[in-house]
């Protein structure tokens, strides 16, 4: 295989507000973490079972950063994409520490809000204020000339 793929799809709860940080550059720098769950029924005992997995996310992406400052808060869902990134750190004892993260930059980063419609004025790519907000460019047209019938 001479090719590889690094892609990570999550869904879940935002587990407090987002940090907001600038990076020596000056570029915004947004840190969360969000908690997905899984559900089951023990077969043994027929409880209902639930474990939940903590996820790191940085956004490095400047126009996802200013969402998450502006829109996110403890408790939102989204929905997001990236790709994981190891980091190798020093703690204070001196010992080599390693954090994995869901690392959100560029244009293959997507974040999408998936709550209802929030208070206050919507943003400006976003004129029904439900708060979707992505790097992609697959939104639908709004112009009337493209709503002809397709023949096919």
């Amino acid at each position: 295989m001479s090719g590889s793929v690094n892609k990570v799809i999550l869904v879940g709860h935002l587990g407090r507000d987002p940090e907001i940080r600038f990076s020596q550059a000056g570029k915004k720098i947004a840190n969360f973490s969000i908690a997905t769950s899984d559900h089951w029924n023990d077969r043994q005992t027929a409880e209902r079972r639930e474990r939940t997995e903590w996820h790191r996310i940085v956004v490095f992406n400047e126009g996802l950063a200013a969402i998450c400052e502006s829109y996110l808060k403890k408790g939102s869902k989204v929905y997001l994409e990236g790709a994981l990134r190891t980091r190798k750190w020093q703690g204070q004892d001196g010992k080599d520490n390693y954090t994995t993260e869901v690392v959100l930059e560029a244009f293959n980063a997507s974040l999408t809000m998936l709550d209802t419609r929030r208070d206050g004025p919507p943003p400006a790519d976003d004129p029904a204020g439900y708060g979707n907000a992505s790097t992609s460019q697959n939104r639908p047209s709004t112009d009337p000339d493209l709503d002809d019938d397709i023949p096919f």
